[in-house]
């Protein structure tokens, strides 16, 4: 049960002998192994992450990252909203002091929006606030050491700035979400594989109706999505009530809000992942 002002942004099926990668805005890189989470009822407010990391006053965690071993043939991927991405061999981060470690350099103005484990053959997907995706092989972004700043991952236009980062699944679909509960579901063949880079197709009309891309997901048919609005609503609902259409439209309504309330943000429920099996939420 999240405190008031707080909700839920990260939620995640994890085994007790897996690890939890924390990263934070500024590049920094915490882990926890799971059995350490305190564990608590479908009612707690649970432990806040201060008490459990070494963390600076004034840190904020951008991505959490859920890994079961720090395999030499998996990658940790990141991405800044200013379109810099970075490859680095997860084992990388298997020694982690108790204060944490340097998981990216980010330059000045910039902070990390988006992580995940890859294997070196999947295709990544930026999206922006102004509605834009450019998908590439993240074979284009050559491994490098964890205190890299990394490469260019899409050329932005003015104004604009990345605000989720996808691993793309096979077959499965992006379900694009905007700030005024508006959205959009596409099948991920809609989105060409180009070279690292570009300036990316559009993805959804930024229209004063829709307002801003807030998130995107890869999503199958079975899925659940929950989505968190600024003044704490929760929702939860099925991604097979959402039709698919194709890419550059304007969507339709995901979620009704009330005056002066906006959409901040999604996170995915896999279909295999009931309420049982939630064995860690991250807020």
């Amino acid at each position: 049960r999240p405190r008031e002002e707080d909700f839920v942004e990260h939620l995640f099926v994890a085994s007790t002998h897996a690890y939890v990668l924390f990263l934070t805005a500024a590049g920094q890189c915490h882990w926890l192994k799971v059995h350490r989470i305190p564990e608590g009822d479908r009612s707690a407010r649970g432990r806040p992450l201060v008490n459990l990391l070494a963390m600076n006053q004034g840190q904020t965690i951008a991505a959490v990252v859920p890994v079961r071993d720090f395999a030499a043939d998996r990658y940790l991927f990141t991405a800044t909203q200013d379109g810099i991405v970075k490859r680095t061999v997860l084992s990388a981060y298997r020694n982690i002091r108790r204060d944490g470690i340097i998981a990216l350099n980010i330059l000045a103005g910039d902070r990390l929006i988006g992580a995940a484990v890859t294997d070196g053959t999947q295709d990544i997907a930026l999206v922006t606030r102004n509605g834009i995706i450019m998908r590439f092989p993240e074979a284009e972004v050559r491994a490098m050491g964890r205190v890299a700043t990394g490469v260019k991952g899409i050329e932005l236009r003015p104004g604009d700035r990345v605000v989720d980062m996808v691993v793309v699944q096979p077959d499965a679909d992006l379900l694009t979400l905007c700030a005024s509960g508006y959205g959009k579901r596409s099948p991920q063949a809609d989105y060409p594989s180009k070279h690292r880079g570009g300036m990316g197709v559009k993805d959804i009309r930024t229209t004063a109706r829709n307002g801003p891309v807030v998130a995107c997901k890869p999503v199958q048919q079975e899925d659940q999505v929950m989505i968190i609005t600024q003044n704490g609503i929760l929702i939860r609902m099925p991604v097979a009530g959402v039709s698919r259409v194709s890419r550059n439209t304007q969507g339709v309504r995901l979620i009704n809000l009330t005056s002066g309330d906006q959409a901040i943000a999604m996170t995915l429920v896999h279909g295999d992942q009931t309420a049982d099996e939630e064995e860690a939420a991250a807020g």
